[in-house]
């Protein structure tokens, strides 16, 4: 049960376990350098570990991989970051981000994140290298990018960098298992989906932006596929884990075990879907190496390189 209740989809907290390296829009939270200290909600929220030297060199190398994978000529990307392993469930990826490109050429990946010690969802921006350092193995950690066409980038762009959009597209109470199509809660993956519609619907700013946002969802056909749970136990957890709720999902599903979470996995079928012109890049790291794929097709598990990937090795 302890796999479900600290790890389905519970990546918004991880996503502050490590330090920004930059500093954050003024508008904006900055990335806490622990995750989870002195919270009252619930000791699932403390999931930070130290790092070794040799864990650290690796996951910054990771990061410049990435870094010079994106260049110079993207605007916007959709990130994803892989985190417990939630093998079980098919899921691989847990928390995506946007992430934009400043006039300077410094990439900032946007996100929200559940703020322990404050008891509530954030906003926050932060640099690659922190969002590298935020995977829960060190061992083996697997980013996924979605280069979307211009006119997708230029559409996102203003909503993505509105102070006002952007928090009131942020809902009050988090849920790590949020139904997809409602606004009694929020999760990481759903305010980046809810942002992509605020972002290319051009949709004015309010109190109701979410409500608009989920509207225009409904409309664009955004479809994720149900997380099969396939455990009453894991179900129940919901009683006893504050960061885990069933009330928001339609009774049917609750009775089928079949839950509809916004997810990376769907938000990129959902890019693909608007802009079939997107293209995607896996990168992945074990001890080892660091394996470039290129393609809709998932990279092997265990980062094992294709005939076609790249592979950059990490000494020893």
């Amino acid at each position: 049960m302890r796999q479900w209740a600290a790890g389905l989809l519970l990546a918004g907290t991880a996503a502050a376990a490590q330090a920004s390296t930059q500093a954050p829009d003024a508008a904006f939270a900055p990335a806490p350098v622990r995750a989870g200290r002195g919270s009252g909600a619930s000791h699932f929220c403390d999931r930070s570990q130290a790092l070794s030297a040799i864990e650290q060199d690796r996951l910054l190398r990771f990061a410049a991989a990435l870094r010079d994978e994106l260049g110079e000529d993207d605007d916007i990307v959709l990130l994803s970051r892989s985190g417990l392993d939630l093998s079980r469930f098919a899921i691989r990826y847990s928390h995506a981000a946007l992430a934009w490109r400043s006039a300077e050429g410094r990439w900032s990946a946007r996100q929200l994140y559940y703020a322990c010690d404050e008891g509530r969802p954030r906003i926050y921006d932060q640099g690659l290298a922190g969002f590298a350092l935020g995977t829960d193995d060190p061992a083996l950690g697997f980013v996924s990018l979605v280069r979307m066409p211009a006119q997708a980038s230029t559409a996102l762009r203003p909503a993505l960098l509105d102070a006002s959009r952007v928090q009131h597209l942020l809902a009050a109470s988090y849920s790590a298992n949020a139904y997809a199509y409602s606004v009694q809660y929020q999760n990481c993956n759903q305010w980046v989906v809810e942002m992509l519609a605020a972002g290319w619907a051009d949709l004015a700013d309010g109190e109701d932006l979410r409500l608009r946002a989920q509207a225009w969802l409904a409309q664009a056909v955004y479809a994720p596929q149900p997380v099969e749970v396939g455990s009453r136990w894991l179900m129940l957890a919901s009683a006893f884990v504050p960061l885990l709720h069933l009330d928001d999902h339609p009774p049917e599903a609750r009775s089928a075990m079949r839950l509809q979470v916004s997810l990376p996995v769907a938000i990129e079928q959902f890019v693909q879907q608007r802009f079939p012109g997107s293209s995607r890049v896996e990168l992945c790291h074990d001890e080892h190496q660091i394996v470039v794929h290129r393609g809709w097709s998932p990279v092997a598990a265990g980062c094992v390189a294709g005939p076609d990937d790249r592979v950059i090795p990490l000494a020893d």
